[in-house]
């Protein structure tokens, strides 16, 4: 029975109100996890590994810091605080570049497995099929996810003004994020769906969500909110580990930078927690395929005239 469960096809083209898209989006997460993660760990792995050399360059940076400013006043001090703000700085940079290219990749990832998930009416397909499908459209995806970067800057200090005003502002502030968010989202899914050029796929997007204004905003609100949740879930156990070795470091006044454990403790825990935000970012593309899904039929109508005009050619 849960084999068939997990079997089945979740029909993605439907027109659905806010609670059907929330249900459908877990029901599709339960369903294709495990695949779907699979296919995040086979394409991520080199920025995965980039990811542990950011963290350890600037976890070392900031032991190297705080020890600099509990035992060092004089001396050569200088050269060796130098030394860790260069591990910081390099590895902001980095972080930088891995953060872009990771957006590319996984924005991508999660959006090509939804399409041939829909395309092979369930998740039996090859995980290349993925990897081509995102290949085959690399240039526009780049140029998209520049464009969403300027924009979203633009937005963020829109964003900034509005939450300003006193009450109504960060009200307004949210609900600006949030749109934008899903426009983004719908957006990046008609480019991959339909083939789209880029500024095409944004004024495709942008007809959709307006119309759909507070779904749109509802449903990134609510399940970004949920999302959030999850990764916090995911977050607590090495999250505990780390905290309860800085409690031991604080209570018994150790030398972190004696050692190389407290090193490796905080720098496998900031990788962690680096790359479950790079898998909610993809959690978050889910929720707005669904959501173009939906807006898309509730436009276009195009599965459910499809559907009648099979019935149609069946009754000839």
């Amino acid at each position: 029975m849960q084999n068939n469960i997990q079997n089945k096809h979740i029909e993605l083209k439907i027109n659905r109100d806010f609670g059907e898209i929330i249900s459908t989006y877990f029901d599709f997460l339960k369903q294709n996890l495990k695949k779907f993660t699979n296919i995040f760990l086979n394409y991520n792995g080199i920025f995965l590994i980039g990811l542990l050399v950011v963290s350890y360059l600037l976890v070392s940076g900031f032991i190297g810091l705080f020890t600099y400013q509990q035992n060092y006043s004089y001396g050569n001090a200088n050269d060796m605080d130098e030394s860790y703000l260069t591990y910081l700085v390099i590895g902001g940079i980095l972080y930088f570049i891995i953060f872009i290219a990771v957006a590319v990749l996984n924005y991508s990832l999660a959006g090509a497995y939804m399409i041939n998930y829909e395309k092979h009416e369930g998740a039996n397909f090859d995980k290349k099929e993925v990897w081509d499908f995102v290949k085959d459209r690399l240039g526009n995806i780049v140029l998209f996810v520049v464009l969403l970067v300027l924009i979203y800057i633009g937005c963020s200090i829109i964003g900034f003004i509005l939450a300003i005003i006193p009450l109504i502002g960060v009200f307004a502030y949210y609900i600006l994020i949030f749109f934008v968010l899903g426009w983004f989202g719908v957006s990046f899914f008609s480019m991959l769906k339909d083939n789209k050029g880029v500024t095409d796929s944004y004024g495709e997007g942008w007809s959709l969500t307006t119309k759909n204004f507070w779904k749109t905003v509802g449903v990134n609100f609510i399940l970004g909110l949920l999302n959030g949740i999850l990764v916090f879930i995911i977050m607590i156990i090495p999250g505990v580990i780390v905290g309860i070795y800085t409690f031991h470091v604080v209570e018994n006044n150790v030398d972190v930078s004696a050692s190389i454990v407290p090193t490796i403790i905080y720098t496998i825990g900031t990788c962690m927690f680096l790359i479950v935000g790079v898998f909610g970012q993809c959690l978050s593309q889910f929720v707005n395929g669904i959501l173009y899904y939906s807006l898309h039929e509730k436009t276009y109508n195009t599965n459910t005239r499809s559907k009648i005009e099979q019935i149609g050619n069946l009754g000839e």
